[in-house]
Parts: C-alpha cells; sequence; structure tokens
C-alpha cells in the first residue's frame, strides 16, 4: 500500500483516501499506481460492495502533480501519452467495475481531481465545494477529463468550463450535471454514510448489472436501449438475488 493512499474496508465500504494533503492530494504517478491496484484488488474481493474515493485534509483533489507535469515536458510525444493514458485507465477501471464507486468531495476538485470525481458513478459534496477545470490557465488543455465533461454537461457548458477554467459551487456544479447530491457540511459525514451502508447492501449482482446497463447505453438508439432493456432483465430474473428477494417478499 503506498503512503499517498489510505485503504480502509469496514463493512463493504472500500475506502480509498488520497492521502497528499500538504499537495491538495495532487495525482503522483505512486497514487495512481495505487489506486489502479486496488480498484482491481476491489474486484476480485466479494467482501468489498461498494468504493468511496475520498481527500484528506481540506481538499478532494487538485488534479496532476504540477511536479511531474513539468518534468514531463522534457519527453517524447509518446512517453507524454503513456502517461496520460494512466489517468485515462484509471477513469475506464472504475467505469468497468462491476461495483459502485462514490467520490466523496470536500473542498477542491480541480483538473484532473474533478475528472476522478466525475469519473465515479455517484458524486457526493458538500455546500463548500468548488469544482472546475483550470488548465486553460496554465496553458494546458483538460484533454484526460474532456470526455467526461462533454457527456455530463451540455456542449455550450461543458466549452465554457474548459475554455475559461471557471470554478463552480456545488449548487452551480450539481445544476451542470457534475454532482448527483449536495449536502450541507455539518451533515455531510452522517448523510454520505449512509449512502454508501445503503449501498454496501443492496444486492451486489442487481448493482452489476444496474451499472453495466446504464453504461452500455451510451451512444445506443432507442430500440438498441429497449432490447439492451430486455436481455439484463431477463439476466436479472434468474439471479439468486431476485429469487430471494421475491419469495421473502411473497412470504410476508
Amino acid at each position: 500500500m503506498s503512503e499517498s493512499l489510505l485503504v480502509a474496508l469496514d463493512a463493504g465500504v472500500l475506502t480509498l483516501t488520497l492521502n497528499r494533503p500538504d499537495k491538495r492530494n495532487a495525482l503522483d504517478t505512486p497514487t495512481l499506481d495505487a489506486l489502479h491496484a486496488e480498484l482491481g484488488r476491489a474486484d476480485l474481493d466479494a467482501d468489498v460492495r461498494v468504493v468511496a474515493i475520498r481527500g484528506a485534509g481540506k481538499d478532494f483533489c487538485a488534479g496532476a502533480d504540477l511536479a511531474e507535469l513539468l518534468a514531463s515536458a522534457g519527453n517524447t510525444p509518446e512517453e507524454n501519452e503513456r502517461t496520460a493514458l494512466h489517468l485515462g485507465g484509471l477513469f475506464l477501471k472504475i467505469r468497468n467495475l462491476p461495483k459502485p464507486v462514490v467520490a466523496i468531495v470536500r473542498g477542491r476538485a480541480l483538473a484532473g481531481g474533478a475528472g476522478l470525481a466525475t469519473a465515479c458513478d455517484l458524486v457526493l459534496s458538500t455546500a463548500t465545494a468548488r469544482f472546475g477545470y483550470p488548465e486553460i490557465q496554465r496553458g494546458f488543455v483538460p484533454a484526460m477529463v474532456m470526455t467526461l465533461l462533454r457527456r455530463l454537461t451540455g456542449e455550450k457548458v461543458a466549452f465554457d468550463l474548459a475554455a475559461t477554467g471557471r470554478i463552480l459551487s456545488s449548487g452551480e456544479a450539481q445544476s451542470a450535471g457534475l454532482v448527483s447530491r449536495v449536502i450541507d457540511d455539518a451533515d455531510f459525514e452522517v448523510e454520505s454514510g449512509r449512502l454508501l451502508a445503503a449501498l454496501a447492501s443492496a444486492s451486489g449482482s442487481a448493482l452489476a448489472l444496474t451499472k453495466r446497463q446504464f453504461y452500455q447505453l451510451d451512444g445506443m438508439g432507442f430500440e438498441e436501449g429497449i432490447a439492451l432493456g430486455a436481455q439484463v432483465n431477463a439476466l436479472a430474473r434468474s439471479t439468486p438475488d431476485f429469487k430471494q428477494a421475491i419469495a421473502a417478499f411473497l412470504d410476508k
């Protein structure tokens, strides 16, 4: 386990805490390596029902480690593409994990940190949190988060955020489609804990099928989506969780 990532499993909830508070939990290579490894293990561990990603200290994540980013300016384009795909691969791993992944956001989620949060299936935010893509203000491009941003928000909003780097309040981020729930700071730990516990106690097979269908619908036409729904419906009826839950309901 990397010192830059704290790992804890409790009652089915695997909590991964970015642990570089002095760097606003910036994503350096060891942290990315650790996230990849822990998500890979979570995929295979039946005791893990839901994954929560959060930041130590005041902020969620400020994005890429700027010292590493500056040093990479001397690399070849091929070398930099490989390191960029390391972050992109993390987003894909979150998407493909058959378990819900929840971002628990306090403070700032910026650049790649906003990308990491919005790559998760749910984003829970304090009322005072902030989100944004300020790369343009540093002469850079939010290239690795653009796909997420473009899918989650409308065209004009997405371009505005990418081209200006303006920072959104949690309420604005929710209105834009980047945040699932905004919770008062004082209630945040209790309410986010309740949601994580509810997910951990839900049917694992039903959640896995729900997540898979949800993202498979991207780019599908209406008829294709209905056909996919029928396939998933049929699969869900054959799972032990479904049979046990229906039998228990009918026995009441």
